[in-house]
């Protein structure tokens, strides 16, 4: 199978170019961007070597899902999905931090718990949790956001005093972040799964803060699956779930975590095709829709013409 790696358009009017980890991002004009999804996958800060086929349409999909059903709570950029990998919105000034929401003890909270410590992020997590145990309530544990190497946990009070975020902004984007959360959790429920925890990304434009980006995505979010979660956290097992945490673990058996002088162990077809299939069963089992598989044989020209008609039908 074909997998979207790399895009290198040109659009009339475009401005700009910029390659994420994942997502390829133009400019076009002052006021718009065009959001193309790629199979690109990450861990550790790393983009991995080879692509994951359906991965960039099951987030962008997700997103889009998603981000739909939260409208009420906070608007947010999309104007346009003109192709299963892309989508279109007003351009924003994003601020330059992660929300990162937790409801449960897991991942990077775990791994910092298990070394021994009981702040992160400024916030106290109390003794005596097991890995997955639900917090009293949920914490949020923002991070920066870097444009290069690692995003880095920071404290609200330390945000605020660098003045990375003005005050009454961030506490917006507190009451946004726990809103955004309690409306995912519902959702997730009604499918038979627990979010576990997640983030969300904000930006402004004229003086309106805006949800950008993906939300409750397996790259954003992590999912555990409701049936035998009580059971299983009695007998101290680990949670099945749903989300790239697995692959995380499959690079830490494998002893690379990102870190100065690690290699990236080889990805083998099965193993491709292995998270190909976990991203369309996360799509199809937090939407409750069935995931269409789009024609990968000219998947790229596919994208570039599918933004170039929307663009031009709207005066771009």
């Amino acid at each position: 199978m074909n997998a979207l790696t790399e895009t290198r358009f040109s659009f009339p009017r475009q401005t700009n170019y910029y390659k994420g980890k994942v997502r390829d991002v133009y400019s076009i004009g002052d006021d718009l961007l065009v959001m193309v999804v790629s199979d690109r996958i990450s861990a550790f800060d790393v983009v991995l070597p080879r692509g994951i086929p359906y991965k960039g349409q099951v987030l962008n999909q997700v997103a889009a899902h998603f981000l739909k059903a939260t409208a009420d709570i906070v608007p947010n950029w999309v104007l346009a999905v003109p192709d299963p990998v892309v989508t279109i919105g007003r351009r924003c000034t994003p601020y330059k931090v992660e929300m990162v929401i937790r409801g449960y003890l897991s991942g990077h909270a775990w791994r910092e718990y298990s070394a021994g410590k009981r702040t992160i992020c400024g916030v106290q997590m109390p003794d005596g949790l097991r890995e997955s145990d639900p917090f009293p309530e949920p914490i949020i544990t923002p991070t920066t956001k870097a444009s290069v190497g690692h995003d880095e946990d920071i404290s609200r009070e330390e945000i605020i005093a660098r003045g990375i975020v003005p005050e009454a902004e961030y506490v917006q984007l507190e009451a946004y972040t726990r809103a955004l959360y309690k409306r995912g959790t519902e959702l997730a429920a009604a499918q038979g799964l627990i979010l576990v925890d997640t983030k969300y990304e904000f930006g402004n434009s004229h003086g309106t803060i805006y949800l950008m980006d993906e939300i409750h995505t397996p790259d954003s979010s992590r999912y555990f699956y409701a049936d035998g979660y009580e059971e299983r956290q009695q007998k101290g097992e680990a949670q099945k779930q749903l989300s790239k945490e697995f692959v995380r673990q499959w690079l830490i058996e494998r002893n690379f975590m990102g870190k100065d002088g690690q290699q990236v162990p080889e990805m083998d077809d099965a193993f491709v095709n292995l998270v190909t299939e976990r991203y369309i069963e996360l799509y199809e089992k937090v939407t409750g829709h069935k995931f269409e598989r789009a024609d990968l044989s000219q998947v790229s020209s596919r994208v570039e013409s599918n933004i170039s008609q929307w663009l031009s039908a709207n005066g771009y």
